[in-house]
This record gives C-alpha cells, sequence and structure tokens, in this order.
C-alpha cells in the first residue's frame, strides 16, 4: 500500500484556513492558542498587521499533520510538523516573504525549519542559537497569592496611556519584540490592560488574545524599582479571575523559561505547563558563507 504524500496547502483567505484548520487547533486549545487568537484577532481587524499574511495547513490525503500562519511583521509560527516537511515548507514560505524575523514553534520542529531557511537564503540564526525559550501555561482556577500585595487592581484609562506606552516599550525592548502603540491603544481601549495600583501604577498585565475558550496574559510589566513587592503575582491573578469570571474556561500565557521567579511566579497562582515552544530570531546583516 502506498502512503500518500505529505503536502503543503496554502490557503487564499483567512476564512478558507479557519474552516480547514480550528477543529484540529482545538483539540490541542492551550498549545494552539497564539495561532487560534491571531486568526480571530485578523477577522476582527487588520490593524497591527502587514500583508502579505501566510496561512497553510500540512496534510497526509485529508489528515492535518501540523500548520504554519504569519501575520507580519510578527514572527512564522509553526505547530508540530512532520519532518520531512521543513525544507519544503521552507522553500513554499520563501514563495511569498524575501525575509523573516524568526520561527517560533516546538522543537525539533522550529530548529529544523530555522536550519532550512538559514540555508535558503543564506542568513544565520541569531548568536548561532534559539533567541527565547518558551513555555506555555494554562490555569483553569487562580490561588490567591499568600501574601497579598497591598493596592487594587483596576483597569488602564486613556489617562494611563502614556505610562502604559513607555511600559509596553519596556516589556518589547526586554523581550526583543517591536512594540507597537496602535496596539497599545486598542487593548487600553478594550479595557483589556489591567493596572495594579498602590498609591500609584506599580504593574500591568492584558487579557492579548481570545481563543474560543479562554485568553492569553501578555505584556506582564513591572518597572525594575518596584519589582519584588509582589505586584505582578497580584496584577496577574486579578486579571486571570477577570477573565475566567467572564466565561472563558481557560488563561494561558507565555514565559521565558531563563526566568526562574516568573515561572515560579505564575505556578503559584494556578498556572500549569503545557508545552515548551523555541523562538529562533535570524540576523539579516549577517551572511552566512
Amino acid at each position: 500500500m502506498t502512503t500518500a504524500p505529505v503536502l503543503i496547502h496554502r490557503h487564499a483567505s483567512l476564512g478558507a484556513f479557519r474552516r480547514r484548520a480550528d477543529a484540529w487547533l482545538l483539540e490541542r486549545e492551550a498549545e494552539h492558542n497564539l495561532m487560534l487568537a491571531l486568526a480571530a484577532r485578523l477577522e476582527k481587524s487588520s490593524v497591527g498587521f502587514e500583508p502579505p499574511i501566510y496561512l497553510a495547513t500540512i496534510e497526509r490525503g485529508r489528515e492535518i499533520l501540523g500548520c504554519a500562519f504569519r501575520t507580519p511583521p510578527f514572527n512564522l509560527l509553526i505547530t508540530r510538523l512532520p519532518a520531512e516537511v521543513a525544507r519544503p515548507l521552507a522553500r513554499d514560505v520563501a514563495g511569498v516573504y524575501e525575509e523573516l524575523r524568526g520561527v517560533l514553534g516546538p522543537d525539533p520542529e522550529a530548529a529544523a525549519l530555522a536550519e532550512a531557511w538559514s540555508e535558503l537564503r543564506g542568513v544565520v540564526v541569531r548568536e548561532g542559537r534559539p533567541a527565547m525559550r518558551e513555555r506555555i501555561y494554562q490555569l483553569e482556577r487562580v490561588i490567591a497569592p499568600e501574601r497579598p500585595a497591598p493596592g487594587i487592581a483596576r483597569p488602564a484609562t486613556d489617562a494611563d496611556l502614556g505610562t502604559v506606552a513607555s511600559w509596553v516599550a519596556a516589556f518589547s525592548a526586554e523581550a526583543g519584540v517591536a512594540a507597537n502603540e496602535e496596539r497599545t491603544r486598542e487593548l487600553v481601549a478594550g479595557g483589556r490592560i489591567l493596572l495594579w495600583d498602590d498609591q500609584g501604577a506599580r504593574s500591568m498585565a492584558a487579557s492579548s488574545g481570545d481563543t474560543p475558550n479562554g485568553s492569553r496574559v501578555g505584556y506582564v510589566y513591572t518597572p525594575p524599582e518596584w519589582r519584588g513587592r509582589g505586584y505582578a503575582s497580584a496584577c496577574v491573578a486579578a486579571l486571570s479571575r477577570r477573565i475566567l469570571d467572564a466565561g472563558r474556561r481557560f488563561c494561558f500565557l507565555y514565559t521565558d523559561l531563563s526566568n526562574p521567579t516568573s515561572n515560579s511566579i505564575y505556578r503559584r497562582i494556578g498556572y500549569e505547563p503545557v508545552c515548551d515552544v523555541v523562538d529562533y530570531r535570524f540576523d539579516p546583516a549577517e551572511r552566512g558563507t
């Protein structure tokens, strides 16, 4: 019996991609939360995105084996994929983009695709290693911090926009990603950014992306002078509780595995690990030989 080949199906519209991929992605909603949330956000508004969008399913026969998705200026996002698809997928992506900033997904799939892209375009992975190893967490029930921080949680308003914008810029710089002022204003206007206020704003967290049953917590930031006082734990716990109280079943977030403090903080308030992903970034200024 001949095994059907693995094929890349590039979709011409977001609707076509979602009709084909959503059910498969929802089988592992936490693992695929970023792709699901980006697709839902793009369906509502193209603010913050730059065409062309890349939407692909990887299939054998009618069985979906994985997905690849890009909403520029962000990195190419991949799910688990068959090992043999790395090079053909890199070639297909190259038919749409001259350059990529990076690839985000599980290893070894992300490593294989980063290597294939490097060979194809003659670029190298920045510093010769993953830019960041991250862990996806999921929460279904909030555990209140043992030592509550002083202060209260409150939504950011237009009056806080200057503070929030500077914090988003600082967060983005620490994470090595580009800040987007338009997106920041959108989050504030939508009541999606929560501040922890203790005689002034001390920490923030945002509900930054929705899936059918959950919401991703992001932009968790406390200025250096206010760290170590429990503000971030209190803010994330309060936001997570609000998300669940609003009817969502889960909260998701990504952590940097090189930061043991944040990983332990999130676990103490109820977040449980789901899987790890790796963010490989390319340096276009440094060409391979």
